[in-house]
């Protein structure tokens, strides 16, 4: 996983350069590993082998994030605000998997999912300031 430490590391000079404060490049942060994660893990089934690109820009008061992979296609919107399986279960009989989604969409705004050229494209806004509720 040094890619994953790289993609990291990227996404927190991008966010000191471009004067992202540094708990909106935490939140940033996350979502990319997260999601970074999922893709190698889920999508390529952790082969190594794969791309997943990454693209931030400022967009006013909030910063844009473009996450693309070549993986078959997934569109993972439905999961994200959804906690999964029975939120009152113990931790040590749940089952493991689908907190990072409900992360990634309480940190984040989904702007658009597409399936462009073969590649899934998930596009995402941040606003700067505090974390939403």
């Amino acid at each position: 996983m040094d890619r994953l430490r790289a993609a990291a590391d990227c996404v927190g000079s991008w966010c000191e350069r471009n004067g992202v404060d540094a708990a909106d490049a935490l939140r940033i942060t996350l979502v990319v590993e997260e999601l970074f994660t999922n893709i190698v893990q889920h999508g390529y089934r952790g082969s190594g082998n794969g791309t997943v690109r990454l693209a931030l820009a400022l967009d006013g008061h909030a910063v844009l994030l473009v996450c693309e992979d070549d993986a078959p296609a997934f569109d993972p919107r439905p999961t994200l605000m959804r906690v999964p399986g029975d939120p009152d279960e113990p931790v040590e009989t749940r089952s493991v998997g689908g907190l990072g989604h409900l992360l990634v969409g309480r940190l984040a705004e989904v702007v658009g999912y597409a399936r462009v050229n073969g590649a899934n494209r998930l596009s995402l806004r941040f606003r700067r300031g505090p974390a939403r509720p």
